[in-house]
């Protein structure tokens, strides 16, 4: 696979959390909040535009409902993963990316 691209699985849009906010700054803070990252996966680019995911991951999920992360190593040996969300990452995709 010549390119690879890197996709987040948020938290679903409710899983934020309904808001029963006990002052009006409370409620700004949980509007303003963004969306958990579940895990960091990867795709392979479509051939017709590179930008884009294939609609699979290497683990198998749907690319559709995850966000475009548009990361890029900067040096080589760095890791296909944004290095904050190491823990984060999909051990199936770090999997299939190593026997490729």
């Amino acid at each position: 696979m010549a390119s690879i691209i890197v996709l987040f699985e948020l938290e679903p849009d409710g899983a934020i959390g309904a808001i029963s906010a006990e002052s009006a700054e409370d409620a700004e803070d949980a509007e303003d909040a963004e969306p958990a990252v579940i895990a960091v996966h990867a795709a392979g680019a479509d051939p017709d535009v590179p930008e884009d995911p294939q609609p699979y991951t290497l683990c198998g999920l749907e690319t559709g409902p995850m966000e475009h992360t548009h990361y890029r190593p900067v040096r080589p040996g760095e890791p296909w993963y944004p290095p904050t969300l190491a823990d984060q990452r999909c051990q199936e995709c770090e999997r299939a990316l190593r026997t490729q």
